[in-house]
């Protein structure tokens, strides 16, 4: 298993969370915590939400979490809520009141949305409100997977839902099932005191700012945490001091001054890359990467590897899927990606290609689905929305300092 290491500094006169992998930094997070003064929410928050209005020919809800800040939600799923107070005899009516969580934060034009499926995120598992067929992570290999997917369906639950995280595979059974009845009492006790909140409250504040990049961490293989800002080395402490107290071994204070820690890792080059259009690959070739309103399409070109030749057009497709894999990561892509391959002769070099860029995302925490090859050689792919992309996140940054 690859080494991970943490970096937090700022970059572009922004407090940025970098994760690294092996040497090669995979995620970058902006953190939004200036921001963070009650008038925006973030994925993972859950309240006590009021519903403000309905359009029925399109099924939508829009929610009020706190005066000025109102959320999407299905009419159907609505209709399945934890509701703390009901103001009429249908199954939704504008002035209910309810619990919802965050699932998706305001993205460009579009409204945050949230979930009434409410649900506590563990190191070990996922527990949700409502029951489902239990679940593993898809990153276990299959029989394991199946075997833990038994184990889950004969042990006695409650009627939430259980997901299990990469994790929980090596932790002991008994020590497994504990966690899974801690975060479901949790889950519960955090239901039960909906009941007796005002509309408008808080339940449950995700962990703000850059403490939210932690959630891809894999503990196991951490090497180290450096930060060279005191405030922030604090805070990481004092999170590591409750959440995983193992790991504070792991935090390290940079203090060079001479030599920043944005040089020694070249942290602003990375970041002016995954702000760029164009990548570059070792070959020759290129992404052309461009976010639009709608989907996100990122074009393979040959540049100065062109040779006609289809085994070279395959070689060069692997690169390109390769660093489009890690770019979709990197930058935080999310909707529908299409990618437009050279095109390729043979359907064994296509399946390849699709096989291939299967495996790369699967390492990717956000749920990431490759879908198929279409005939113009446009790869259809899904990645779950959440946090805005980096592109964005950057632009809301400059657009509140201006």
């Amino acid at each position: 298993m690859t080494k991970q290491r943490v970096l937090v500094t700022n970059a572009y006169d922004r407090l940025c969370f970098f994760l690294e992998d092996d040497g090669k930094i995979t995620e970058i997070l902006v953190s939004d915590e200036d921001d963070k003064n009650g008038a925006s929410v973030q994925v993972g928050d859950i309240y006590i939400g009021r519903i403000k209005r309905r359009i029925p020919n399109i099924h939508a809800v829009f929610i009020e979490l706190f005066p000025g800040m109102e959320c999407y939600c299905t009419e159907e799923e609505t209709a399945c809520a934890c509701f703390t107070k009901k103001n009429g005899k249908q199954k939704v009516c504008v002035g209910d009141e309810l619990v919802v969580q965050v699932n998706k934060e305001a993205s460009k034009s579009k409204k945050p949305s949230v979930t009434t499926n409410i649900s506590l995120t563990g190191r070990y598992a996922v527990i949700s409100m409502r029951p489902h067929e239990p679940g593993v992570s898809s990153k276990l290999p299959k029989k394991e997977r199946e075997t833990l997917k038994n184990w889950l369906k004969d042990l006695a639950t409650s009627s939430c839902g259980v997901i299990l995280r990469t994790e929980a595979a090596k932790l002991p059974k008994e020590e497994l099932s504990k966690e899974i009845r801690t975060q479901e009492n949790r889950l519960i006790g955090l239901l039960d005191r909906a009941k007796t909140r005002t509309c408008f409250s808080r339940l449950m504040e995700s962990d703000p700012g850059i403490l939210a990049g932690f959630s891809h961490v894999r503990w196991e293989s951490l090497a180290e945490i450096v930060t060279d800002i005191p405030k922030v080395w604090d805070r990481i402490r004092a999170y590591l001091l409750e959440k995983e107290p193992d790991i504070l071994s792991c935090l390290r204070f940079y203090e060079d001054g001479q030599f920043p820690l944005t040089k020694l890792y070249s942290l602003e080059q990375v970041m002016d890359r995954a702000l760029s259009q164009k990548v570059w690959l070792k070959s020759g070739g290129s992404l052309i990467i461009q976010p639009t309103e709608a989907l996100t399409v990122i074009d393979v070109n040959t540049g100065r590897s062109v040779s006609g030749n289809q085994e070279q057009y395959l070689k060069l497709n692997l690169e390109a899927a390769k660093e489009a894999a890690r770019q979709i990561r990197l930058r935080n892509l999310s909707g529908i990606i299409l990618i437009d391959f050279i095109n390729l002769s043979g359907q064994e070099d296509r399946e390849l290609l699709l096989h291939t860029m299967r495996d790369l995302t699967a390492a990717d925490p956000v749920k990431t689905e490759v879908i198929d090859l279409t005939k113009l050689d446009l790869m259809e792919i899904t990645r779950k929305k959440g946090r805005p992309p980096l592109y964005e996140a950057i632009r809301k940054k400059e657009g509140s300092n201006e």
